[in-house]
Protein backbone atom coordinates (compact mmCIF):
# COMPACT_ATOMS: atom_id res chain seq x y z
CA UNK A 1 0.00 0.00 0.00
CA UNK A 2 1.43 3.75 -1.14
CA UNK A 3 0.65 5.59 1.88
CA UNK A 4 1.63 9.17 0.68
CA UNK A 5 2.16 12.21 3.29
CA UNK A 6 0.64 15.79 2.61
CA UNK A 7 2.09 18.42 5.14
CA UNK A 8 0.77 16.72 8.56
CA UNK A 9 -1.16 13.91 7.62
CA UNK A 10 -1.11 10.40 5.67
CA UNK A 11 -3.77 9.32 3.13
CA UNK A 12 -4.11 5.58 1.58
CA UNK A 13 -4.84 4.73 -2.38
CA UNK A 14 -8.61 4.80 -2.39
CA UNK A 15 -10.15 5.04 -6.32
CA UNK A 16 -7.86 4.42 -8.96
CA UNK A 17 -6.92 6.95 -11.72
CA UNK A 18 -8.67 3.93 -13.98
CA UNK A 19 -11.71 4.18 -12.51
CA UNK A 20 -11.82 7.72 -12.02
CA UNK A 21 -11.72 8.22 -15.90
CA UNK A 22 -14.25 5.29 -16.91
CA UNK A 23 -16.50 7.53 -14.33
CA UNK A 24 -15.41 10.61 -15.97
CA UNK A 25 -16.87 8.99 -19.48
CA UNK A 26 -20.16 8.06 -18.38
CA UNK A 27 -21.14 10.98 -17.13
CA UNK A 28 -20.03 12.85 -20.65
CA UNK A 29 -22.29 9.60 -22.01
CA UNK A 30 -24.96 11.21 -20.19
CA UNK A 31 -24.84 14.82 -21.27
CA UNK A 32 -24.73 13.72 -24.25
CA UNK A 33 -27.47 11.68 -24.66
CA UNK A 34 -29.38 14.72 -22.62
CA UNK A 35 -27.68 17.19 -25.04
CA UNK A 36 -31.24 17.68 -27.43
CA UNK A 37 -32.84 18.98 -24.42
CA UNK A 38 -30.24 21.47 -23.18
CA UNK A 39 -30.14 25.36 -25.21
CA UNK A 40 -27.25 26.82 -25.75
CA UNK A 41 -24.36 24.76 -23.21
CA UNK A 42 -22.56 26.76 -20.84
CA UNK A 43 -20.01 23.93 -18.66
CA UNK A 44 -19.43 26.47 -15.60
CA UNK A 45 -16.56 24.49 -13.91
CA UNK A 46 -15.90 25.31 -9.97
CA UNK A 47 -12.23 25.96 -9.12
CA UNK A 48 -10.05 25.02 -7.31
CA UNK A 49 -11.11 21.36 -7.32
CA UNK A 50 -13.02 20.52 -10.61
CA UNK A 51 -10.23 21.54 -13.20
CA UNK A 52 -9.13 18.17 -13.92
CA UNK A 53 -12.99 16.84 -14.04
CA UNK A 54 -13.37 19.86 -16.48
CA UNK A 55 -10.40 18.79 -18.78
CA UNK A 56 -11.16 14.98 -18.69
CA UNK A 57 -14.57 15.86 -19.17
CA UNK A 58 -14.22 18.41 -22.18
CA UNK A 59 -11.67 15.56 -23.60
CA UNK A 60 -14.97 12.80 -23.96
CA UNK A 61 -17.79 15.22 -24.18
CA UNK A 62 -17.73 15.76 -28.45
CA UNK A 63 -20.60 18.04 -29.06
CA UNK A 64 -20.96 21.53 -29.35
CA UNK A 65 -20.36 23.70 -25.95
CA UNK A 66 -18.67 26.61 -24.30
CA UNK A 67 -16.68 26.72 -21.03
CA UNK A 68 -16.10 29.42 -18.26
CA UNK A 69 -14.77 29.15 -14.88
CA UNK A 70 -15.90 30.49 -10.99
CA UNK A 71 -14.07 30.18 -8.11
CA UNK A 72 -15.76 29.14 -4.36
CA UNK A 73 -14.00 28.50 -1.37
CA UNK A 74 -15.81 27.01 1.59
CA UNK A 75 -12.91 25.19 3.47
CA UNK A 76 -10.14 25.24 6.24
CA UNK A 77 -7.75 22.08 6.86
CA UNK A 78 -10.31 18.82 6.30
CA UNK A 79 -13.15 20.64 7.28
CA UNK A 80 -15.99 22.41 5.46
CA UNK A 81 -16.70 25.75 7.33
CA UNK A 82 -19.97 26.36 6.13
CA UNK A 83 -19.17 29.96 4.74
CA UNK A 84 -18.70 30.48 1.21
CA UNK A 85 -17.14 32.65 0.03
CA UNK A 86 -16.71 34.23 -3.67
CA UNK A 87 -13.69 34.54 -5.12
CA UNK A 88 -13.81 33.92 -8.84
CA UNK A 89 -17.81 35.13 -10.12
CA UNK A 90 -19.54 34.89 -12.94
CA UNK A 91 -19.38 36.99 -15.96
CA UNK A 92 -21.14 35.09 -18.93
CA UNK A 93 -24.56 36.04 -19.41
CA UNK A 94 -26.44 32.59 -18.53
CA UNK A 95 -29.80 33.78 -19.11
CA UNK A 96 -31.87 31.24 -21.50
CA UNK A 97 -29.31 28.69 -21.56
CA UNK A 98 -28.51 25.63 -19.95
CA UNK A 99 -25.56 25.87 -17.44
CA UNK A 100 -24.13 22.53 -16.11
CA UNK A 101 -22.02 23.17 -12.92
CA UNK A 102 -19.22 20.95 -12.79
CA UNK A 103 -18.20 19.88 -9.28
CA UNK A 104 -15.39 17.74 -7.87
CA UNK A 105 -17.01 16.57 -4.68
CA UNK A 106 -20.59 17.82 -3.59
CA UNK A 107 -20.60 17.36 0.40
CA UNK A 108 -22.74 19.31 2.79
CA UNK A 109 -24.24 21.55 -0.66
CA UNK A 110 -22.96 24.97 0.84
CA UNK A 111 -21.30 25.52 -2.36
CA UNK A 112 -23.64 23.97 -4.40
CA UNK A 113 -26.91 26.27 -2.86
CA UNK A 114 -24.48 29.75 -3.07
CA UNK A 115 -23.60 28.27 -6.80
CA UNK A 116 -27.09 28.29 -7.43
CA UNK A 117 -28.25 31.39 -6.11
CA UNK A 118 -25.59 32.88 -8.14
CA UNK A 119 -27.13 31.20 -11.27
CA UNK A 120 -30.71 32.51 -10.03
CA UNK A 121 -29.20 36.22 -9.24
CA UNK A 122 -27.82 35.91 -13.26
CA UNK A 123 -31.33 35.35 -14.30
CA UNK A 124 -30.54 31.38 -14.89
CA UNK A 125 -33.38 28.53 -14.09
CA UNK A 126 -32.24 26.09 -16.72
CA UNK A 127 -29.24 24.26 -14.63
CA UNK A 128 -27.66 20.85 -14.31
CA UNK A 129 -24.97 19.80 -11.61
CA UNK A 130 -22.60 17.10 -12.18
CA UNK A 131 -20.78 15.79 -9.91
CA UNK A 132 -17.52 13.17 -9.54
CA UNK A 133 -18.03 12.40 -6.25
CA UNK A 134 -21.11 12.80 -3.76
CA UNK A 135 -21.61 12.06 0.07
CA UNK A 136 -25.05 11.23 0.36
CA UNK A 137 -24.67 11.07 4.09
CA UNK A 138 -23.56 14.64 4.39
CA UNK A 139 -25.51 16.49 1.90
CA UNK A 140 -28.13 19.00 3.72
CA UNK A 141 -30.09 20.58 0.64
CA UNK A 142 -32.88 19.02 -1.22
CA UNK A 143 -31.19 20.34 -4.84
CA UNK A 144 -31.08 17.49 -7.15
CA UNK A 145 -27.87 16.24 -8.35
CA UNK A 146 -27.97 15.18 -12.01
CA UNK A 147 -24.82 13.59 -12.72
CA UNK A 148 -23.23 11.51 -9.93
CA UNK A 149 -19.99 9.62 -10.67
CA UNK A 150 -19.83 7.73 -7.55
CA UNK A 151 -21.11 8.82 -4.26
CA UNK A 152 -18.37 7.73 -1.16
CA UNK A 153 -18.71 7.70 2.71
CA UNK A 154 -17.95 11.20 4.27
CA UNK A 155 -14.27 10.02 4.68
CA UNK A 156 -11.81 12.98 3.39
CA UNK A 157 -10.13 12.38 0.01
CA UNK A 158 -7.14 14.30 -1.96
CA UNK A 159 -6.57 14.09 -5.67
CA UNK A 160 -7.95 14.36 -9.10
CA UNK A 161 -7.97 18.20 -7.66
CA UNK A 162 -9.06 17.76 -4.06
CA UNK A 163 -6.73 19.32 -1.83
CA UNK A 164 -5.59 19.37 1.69
CA UNK A 165 -4.59 22.93 2.17
CA UNK A 166 -3.10 23.43 -1.35
CA UNK A 167 -1.63 19.81 -1.77
CA UNK A 168 -2.65 16.82 -3.68
CA UNK A 169 -4.83 18.64 -6.25
CA UNK A 170 -2.53 17.31 -8.78
CA UNK A 171 -2.82 13.56 -8.35
CA UNK A 172 -4.12 11.38 -10.51
CA UNK A 173 -5.98 9.26 -8.26
CA UNK A 174 -8.00 9.53 -5.26
CA UNK A 175 -6.48 8.71 -1.71
CA UNK A 176 -8.40 9.23 1.62
CA UNK A 177 -7.08 9.91 5.01
CA UNK A 178 -5.07 7.17 6.32
CA UNK A 179 -5.50 6.71 10.35
CA UNK A 180 -2.51 4.12 11.14
CA UNK A 181 -3.90 3.01 14.42
CA UNK A 182 -6.73 1.59 12.36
Amino acid sequence: MDIIQLHDKQFKPYISEQEIQDIVKNIAKRLENDYPTFKNPLFLVILNGSFMFASDLMKYFKLPCEISFVRFSSYSGTQTTGNVKELIGLNEDVSNRTVIVLEDIIDTGHTLEKIIKTLKQHNNTDYRIASVFFKPNSYQLSHPIHYIGKEIPNDFIVGYGLDYNGLGRNLSSVYVLHSPNS
